[in-house]
């Protein structure tokens, strides 16, 4: 599987050995170069925990570089005509922009999501789970993706926004297909499919945020609108984009968050499942140590914006950095016994929801999702167990499950 591991290596992503078990891969790569050349990405890439978290900080690296230079002093072609309207959308989203837009946005966006309260929903979340567990006890079996790891963020989501509930297969189809652009190897298919779905997704919005500006209600896109700082506000374009931005990460990566978390549960010996959620403090304990064990992205990338040397490698301005935040929390340096699922460890740091000034906007929300529905899941059903064993998808960067098959 691996190949030519010095400084440079050769591991396409979609290696099926890699997608069920990307880990094995990272502790072989690690133990010869923590940090290398992935040639199949065309760019460095760090494992280390205390390298992940050191790029995610460093300002000279960036989640943008065209503030700082052009498309043709960095050799970048143009954005291909075919494109141009998924990367409209893109070029106001807080998750691709750097200071001072970025700091302008997040404070805007931070007013507006703080205000209301994420710890609010609890008793939402918590009706939600036990809802959808009642459609499905009964049958003693249930593929978990799709009846209870999908709903639950989805639904939560789409009410704090204030969009319709009835709009989720909708929201569903058209994020799915607007992060594929990120996976690894998109084709021609996949890029028309991701710019239909933009064009979709915004026009949908637009007409919300215009109902919305006229009739304001106690929802996330209301207080969207009404934010305000130094006396400026978000744009239609920026409020598109942000919600679009909120609406795909706010499910996204939870869905994985809490089917991989199951499956990880469920397959690791000797687990006490009552002791991991017997309080508030062990629940929160669980979730981390699940997030840093079998996370559900596995890279975010950063330009460097200068040149530069870092770790003896030379960046020029515009050259990417992979961050591999997957095996940064099986780092043995940083985790002892990094491969053992140990809910009663104590929690460190891990890199999940990212770092420095693009952290994840949504990490509260997620945790509660995640500190709620688990413990809700597990105690309705105590003999839950894998009914076969789970499959990985192939969708690197992202590493969630195709589905998850239990029964009790």
């Amino acid at each position: 599987m691996i190949q030519n591991v010095r400084s440079q290596l050769n591991l396409s992503p979609s290696d099926p050995a890699f997608v069920q078990d990307p880990y094995a891969a990272y502790a072989a790569i690690r133990s010869i170069a923590p940090v290398f050349f992935w040639e199949d990405y065309g760019h460095w890439c760090c494992l280390d925990h205390d390298d992940v978290a050191a790029l995610f900080r460093d300002r000279r690296f960036g989640r943008d570089v065209l503030h700082v230079a052009t498309r043709a002093e960095l050799g970048w072609p143009e954005i291909p005509p075919h494109l141009a309207p998924f990367y409209a959308v893109e070029a106001h989203s807080l998750l691709e922009l750097e200071p001072p837009v970025h700091t302008r946005l997040r404070g805007l966006v931070n007013r507006a999501f703080v205000s209301r309260s994420v710890e609010q929903l609890r008793p939402r979340i918590e009706k939600l789970a036990h809802e959808l567990i009642d459609g499905f006890e009964a049958r003693g079996e249930v593929e978990l993706i799709a009846a209870f790891a999908t709903p639950i963020p989805v639904v939560v989501i789409a009410e704090l926004l204030g969009v319709p509930v009835d709009a989720a297969p909708d929201l569903l189809d058209w994020s799915h297909k607007m992060v594929a652009m990120y996976q690894f190897g998109r084709s021609r298919a996949d890029e028309d499919a991701a710019v239909a779905a933009t064009e979709a997704f915004a026009s949908f919005l637009r007409d919300y945020i215009a109902a919305r500006r006229g009739r304001p209600a106690d929802d996330l896109i209301s207080h969207l609108i009404a934010a305000e700082a130094a006396g400026e506000r978000l744009s239609t374009d920026e409020l598109v984009s942000t919600c679009i931005l909120l609406l795909n990460a706010g499910h996204e990566a939870t869905v994985h968050a809490i089917g991989n978390g199951v499956a990880a549960l469920l397959g690791a010996e000797g687990i006490d499942r009552a002791a991991a959620f017997a309080s508030p403090a062990a629940t929160a304990a669980t979730v981390e140590e699940l997030l840093r064990f079998d996370p559900p992205l596995h890279m975010f990338t950063r330009y460097a914006l200068e040149d530069l040397d870092w770790r003896g490698i030379r960046f020029r301005t515009g050259d990417k950095v992979g961050l591999v935040i997957g095996a940064a929390g099986r780092d043995p340096r940083r985790f002892a016994d990094p491969d053992r699922l140990d809910p009663a460890r104590t929690p460190a740091q891990h890199a999940a929801f990212g770092g420095g000034i693009h952290f994840c906007l949504g990490a509260p929300l997620a945790r509660l999702e995640l500190q709620v529905a688990l413990p809700v899941l597990l105690g309705r059903l105590p003999g839950l167990r894998l009914a076969a064993p789970p499959r990985y998808r192939d969708s690197y960067h992202f590493h969630g499950l195709e589905r998850l098959d239990l029964a009790w």
